[in-house]
């Protein structure tokens, strides 16, 4: 089965860092899930950009991705096509009829912000994007209860989650000395006193705007957890400055820490160093939380979550497995839930194994991959209806790109 992955969002070739997201993230990997999976041959259409330029490169990318489409449609070259986000799934409204004719079917990943966004040309787009397509593939329940509320068809809506790369941390190391090269890195860098190594560490990753709740948790959580109880931030954003500020307000300077953008490797340190994640999300209208790759990759590093049991998160989290879900915005449950690990190092090891064994066993890519090939299969072939919890209720190919530094799509 030949499909065409359809993405907007794709780093430049060797600078993962210049372009960096969970929907950014989830584009690149999944594409190598597909492209290594047996069934398929994957041709890729991409945009690869810097975060700045991505706003201003992907119109023309779009109108040439229209062409491009049109064009291997009706050469008979591809069998379906796969849209990364409803960005380039948008472009399904003006390749319907010609699609139809060739009987190709198309199909697009919602991640939930890509859906929610509350500016209403966007939201007029949507809908007639929905009837456009043959199915829509939302991350997430939560995500799909916002595709339905826009008019989706439930007879096209299949959820399958977001995976992660069981490969991509390497092996786990003992939680002590993961703790001191984490330490030791920062020391080296000359920053002010960090954690004592019995203290216990709480991490976040994400972009520091509102819905993540980061300030929230510095304004309401932290102050009711013990001295030795820290939380660090990696990540930037518009809420940066905020964030800041409410560290001095509690007067938290020792104990929270804002890393700023982190490398792979430290990435790799701060969740293996760490003992709890923390996502203490809150809701903002138009703003939802569709899924959060960065649960995944803490799992995989043995890091448990106690998260916000809000939008897609649910999906992510099994109370008890992977971590803990608590009342958003309550701030006594949050500290509660905390402090059940708060000097009890046997229950961070147990929820740590726990927590690993069942990103792994749940989550991987080449289990994501082959529910994505059922669906897409069943597209191509009707008589094929996919089976399982998917629904609510080798060929390799150079890819097609659009880089920052040119204006035309080529066939490298």
């Amino acid at each position: 089965m030949r499909i065409l992955f359809v993405s907007h969002c794709f780093p430049p070739a060797g600078r993962p860092l210049a372009n960096v997201g969970g929907m950014q993230r989830v584009a690149t990997e999944l594409y190598q899930a597909l492209d290594g999976h047996r069934a398929l041959e994957v041709e890729p259409l991409i945009l690869r950009s810097t975060w700045r330029w991505t706003h201003i490169l992907t119109a023309p990318f779009l109108t040439k991705a229209l062409y491009q489409i049109r064009k291997k449609a009706r050469e008979g070259s591809i069998d379906a096509v796969v849209f990364s986000s409803m960005v380039t799934g948008s472009l399904a409204v003006g390749l319907r009829a010609e699609l139809a004719k060739h009987n190709i079917p198309m199909a697009v990943i919602a991640h939930g912000q890509d859906v929610t966004l509350p500016f209403k040309p966007y939201q007029w787009l949507v809908p007639k994007t929905f009837d456009a397509l043959d199915a829509v593939l939302p991350v997430s329940s939560a995500t799909g209860q916002a595709c339905l509320k826009r008019g989706l068809s439930p007879s096209k809506l299949s959820v399958v989650p977001n995976g992660v790369d069981l490969s991509r941390f390497g092996q786990p190391t003992d939680k002590h000395a993961a703790r001191l090269a984490l330490l030791d890195e920062l020391d080296a860098e000359t920053l002010p006193p960090t954690s004592p190594e019995d203290g216990l560490l709480l991490c976040s990753v994400g972009r520091h705007v509102e819905r993540k709740g980061f300030e929230w948790f510095i304004d309401n959580v932290m102050p009711l957890l013990p001295s030795n109880v820290h939380y660090w931030l990696a990540g930037t954003g518009p809420e940066t400055a905020r964030l800041e500020q409410a560290i001095e307000n509690n007067q938290l300077n020792g104990r929270v820490r804002l890393l700023g953008r982190i490398s792979e490797e430290r990435l790799r340190k701060l969740y293996r160093g760490s003992d709890l994640f923390v996502m203490p999300n809150i809701p903002v209208a138009g703003d939802m939380e569709g899924f959060g790759v960065v649960m995944l990759e803490a799992g995989l590093c043995g890091l448990p979550t106690v998260a916000a049991g809000l939008e897609g998160i649910t999906d992510v989290i099994t109370d008890g497995e992977n971590g803990h879900l608590v009342e958003s915005g309550n701030a006594w449950e949050f500290s509660e839930r905390i402090l059940h690990y708060h000097k009890r190092t046997d229950r961070l090891e147990e929820a740590s194994t726990k927590a690993a064994e069942h990103t792994s066993n749940r989550f991987s890519w080449a289990a994501i991959a082959d529910r994505y090939v059922q669906v897409i299969n069943s597209l191509v072939h009707p008589s094929l209806a996919p089976t399982g919890d998917g629904a609510m209720g080798d060929g390799a190919s150079e890819p097609t790109v659009l880089d920052e530094e040119s204006s035309w799509l080529s066939d490298e």
